[in-house]
């Protein structure tokens, strides 16, 4: 019993993580700061989106790589979890265009998101796997 209780509390960062990112999905557009011209610039907007599903896949994959799986499982768990990840970030966008105040989907948020998830699985599968 002890060792599922440690294998879900490895969990408990990547579970922390995902409420923080749906409390900042649900936020409405209005309660965002302007920040001004130069977040344009630099694509703010689209770096926040790749480092926060980036860590959150991160956060989920983590946990895999210290079982005792062969490299093939573990590289086919953050597979999932990649594409899981960026399909729960596309959703986001339908949510905020349906139902969140402000806020609109954007197709290249999604593609921000996905990057991240995708980013995170090739940073796993080259630290992790032996």
């Amino acid at each position: 019993m002890t060792a599922k209780k440690s294998f879900f509390d490895s969990y408990i960062p990547a579970i922390l993580w995902s409420f923080v990112v749906f409390a900042l999905m649900c936020t409405p557009g209005k309660e965002f700061p302007n920040l001004g011209e130069w977040t344009e610039v630099i694509k703010l907007d689209k770096l926040t989106h790749i480092c926060i599903f980036g860590l959150m896949a991160f956060l989920y994959m983590r946990p895999f790589s210290k079982k005792n799986y062969s490299s093939l499982v573990q590289k086919q768990h953050f597979l999932k979890i990649a594409i899981a990840l960026s399909l729960w970030g596309l959703t986001t966008e339908f949510i905020q265009h349906f139902w969140i105040p402000g806020r609109t989907f954007d197709i290249f948020d999604w593609l921000a998101d996905a990057f991240g998830c995708f980013a995170a699985f090739a940073y796993s599968k080259r630290h992790f796997l032996h």
